[in-house]
């Protein structure tokens, strides 16, 4: 009798997995080495850098694209040129999606947007931070409509994402056309470098329309949009140290908008003198200064990520800790355009003071303003509708808010920097500070312009106006005894009095009038 053959097993098919699997992680070598020259990472090299080591998790690493059509039938391969999943962050889990350049250039088609679908809707489901690593040449042409319409997918499930879990775009290689309106709706953009690039229109498009000459970085660099455009939050030199911050503001965020941000242990101590303050902060109104000493003096070992640190830079918005509890910091800058609030700082104050809003991270607000920038420029702007945005935004946030006036606050602008008028929760300020309608220049000009034109020495008759303006409206005692702010503090005691202000506001419970959602100026 002939033996018969022993019946397939499981252990079977095992090799020809690992073969499967094997080659849809590996990739083509050549192409790795291109992706390389270029002196950038492949996508899952990307990813081991960003999340804790042995923590992905892959979804779906073995779809294909079921195209046909412009020779797509013979070139299928694993993953379609997108690599989903999930992982950790400093323990913590974090999704993920990472365009492959090496398949198709990471452009899009059909199969490849499910992918991303699917993962941004488990990232929604599991109340978890979604990371998209960009590197892809836009909708795969070859398969028509079906690539617009995954963007269109995309785009929907980023407004359905906004506040409710973290996005953070990281722009690694090109995005132009319609692609770049992802990152743009998501909560902050990271760039490298003259290796990523976004813009609706390249520079083909845009010389044969205006018939001017531009490069790629000229047009959309990491550089254009970091300083100029406002597009992107953060600007690296190299992408390694762009994926650590990532990771540095990851474990600022909260997993979703049902939690707080996470705590850290701190051993810079909560009652620690900031005693710096009392020479750092020039009494003379005209004097700069830098607002980035002070924050550094209160938070925690001095560490903090600033959001956009190069473009609108009057306002300087800010992630740190104090006292171990992250808080997000919105400050004038008295070192540029002497701490103005203007059309560009107003929407980049609004924004983040949104974001935190959204995340539970408390405000406080360093306030040293002058007033909003004047000029035809401004006004033909819509430095109106532009400051407004900024005054709809606090006066729509619950968090716990605390506002602190360092020197001067002036007219509409110390209204709209959270005064206690609309609804900052606690308000302090420094013993030189100045709270009026104006400055007592300007506002000794108008009150008194009859008395100093008719006196026999106008310039005499108008110093002696802005003496008794100040000494009349513009003491630093003037708002408290009025109850605009709650106390006039020794600057040496900043920290430690945020820090209880703090702690007493973490249980702070306020809630909106019960609407679909509210129609804020645009």
């Amino acid at each position: 009798m002939s033996q018969q053959a022993a019946p397939p097993t499981v252990t079977d098919g095992i090799g020809e997995l690992s073969r499967i699997r094997e080659e849809a992680v590996r990739g083509a070598p050549r192409a790795t080495e291109a992706q390389h020259a270029k002196g950038k990472l492949t996508a899952r090299e990307r990813i081991d850098l960003l999340l804790d080591a042995g923590s992905f998790t892959e979804v779906e690493q073995l779809r294909r694209h079921r195209a046909t059509g412009f020779g797509l039938e013979a070139k299928r391969p694993y993953t379609d040129g997108v690599i989903t999943g999930w992982g950790t962050v400093h323990g913590r889990t974090v999704f993920v999606y990472a365009h492959d350049f090496r398949i198709f250039g990471g452009a899009l088609g059909e199969a490849h947007a499910t992918k991303i679908h699917k993962i941004m809707d488990m990232a929604i489901s599991a109340g978890a931070p979604l990371v998209s690593l960009n590197d892809g040449a836009g909708a795969r042409i070859q398969e028509g409509v079906s690539a617009l319409a995954g963007y269109g997918g995309i785009f929907q499930r980023n407004t359905k994402a906004s506040g409710v879990i973290p996005q953070i775009s990281v722009m690694l290689g090109p995005c132009a056309g319609g692609a770049a309106y992802s990152p743009a709706l998501t909560d902050f953009v990271f760039m490298v470098r003259e290796t990523s690039q976004m813009f609706i229109t390249g520079p083909d498009v845009v010389r044969a329309v205006t018939g001017e000459e531009i490069t790629q970085n000229g047009l959309g660099g990491a550089d254009v949009h970091a300083e100029t455009s406002g597009v992107a939050h953060f600007a690296y030199d190299d992408e390694e140290t762009c994926l650590e911050e990532v990771r540095y503001l990851l474990s600022l965020l909260p997993q979703n908008n049902r939690e707080m941000p996470p705590r850290a242990a701190t051993d810079d101590p909560a009652d620690r003198a900031c005693e710096a303050l009392r020479e750092m902060v020039p009494a003379d109104g005209t004097r700069p200064y830098d607002m980035h000493d002070v924050i550094t003096e209160i938070v925690d070992d001095g560490e903090h990520i600033e959001v956009h640190e190069r473009w609108a830079t009057s306002v300087i918005c800010t992630l740190a800790r104090i006292g171990g509890e992250v808080v997000g910091i919105v400050a004038n800058q008295p070192q540029s355009l002497a701490g103005v609030l203007d059309i560009h700082s107003s929407e980049k104050a609004a924004r983040f003071v949104q974001l935190c809003d959204a995340f539970n991270i408390p405000l406080v607000t360093l306030v040293d303003v002058p007033g909003f920038l004047p000029g035809v420029d401004q006004e033909h702007g819509g430095i109106i509708r532009h400051g407004a945005k900024l005054l709809y935004a606090y006066c729509n946030a619950t968090v716990p808010r605390i506002s602190l006036i360092l020197r001067k606050a002036y007219g509409g602008a110390y209204i709209v920097m959270d005064s206690r008028s609309i609804g900052a929760d606690l308000s302090f300020a420094w013993p030189a500070n100045e709270i009026a309608v104006m400055g007592a220049e300007g506002a000794a000009n108008v009150v008194f312009r009859r008395q100093i034109a008719a006196a026999d020495d106008p310039e005499a008759m108008r110093a002696r106006m802005v003496k008794e303006y100040k000494a009349e409206l513009m003491h630093p005692y003037y708002a408290a005894e009025r109850g605009l702010v709650d106390d006039v503090i020794d600057p040496a005691e900043t920290r430690s009095l945020l820090i209880g202000s703090l702690a007493m506001l973490r249980a702070k419970h306020a809630s909106l009038p019960d609407r679909k959602h509210g129609n804020p100026p645009m």
